[in-house]
């Protein structure tokens, strides 16, 4: 059964994490978002004041219904585009690259006919690697336990 650290950044400690329901605009929809990378989750947080790092011990459950995208594809592009639109999944798990703002653009772009698909992935080339795990579930958030927090001072 695999076993590593995750990261969540926020403006506070989360040692009960949970799923916030309305937060359906996101990449792989409702739930609640971690990174394998530390640098990425210290950029989550720069949007905000005080800036944490909740870090997770991840313990893998083989019964859940996972779902892992190992690179930006049509299936993985067409994932995102549902979830943002409200389209429900019955994943416990979600993995994959994100769809930073200005893939987000791009997309938006392609949905509006701006873009054909084929200029939508010249466009949406990433200037570093991104990673998100969605936890979409109960049994899913159940996989985590919380070890820290690393509290950081705001970048002026």
């Amino acid at each position: 059964m695999p076993r590593y650290m995750v990261y969540h950044g926020s403006y506070l400690e989360i040692t009960q994490p949970e799923i916030i329901p309305d937060r359906h605009t996101k990449d792989f929809g409702p739930g609640f978002y971690c990174t394998i990378l530390h640098e990425q989750a210290k950029r989550w947080t720069t949007r905000y004041k005080k800036r944490v790092i909740n870090l997770y011990d991840y313990r893998s459950n083989d019964n859940l219904k996972l779902l892992e995208f190992r690179d930006m594809t049509e299936e993985w592009l067409d994932f995102i585009i549902a979830c943002r639109s409200g389209v429900p999944h019955d994943y416990d798990i979600v993995i994959g690259a994100m769809a930073d703002d200005q893939v987000w653009n791009a997309i938006e772009d392609y949905l509006e006919g701006i873009y054909t698909r084929e200029q939508f992935w010249m466009l949406s080339k990433f200037k570093y690697p991104t990673h998100q795990i969605n936890f979409c579930s109960q049994q899913a958030l159940d996989c985590l336990t919380f070890k820290k927090s690393e509290v950081f001072p705001h970048d002026r």
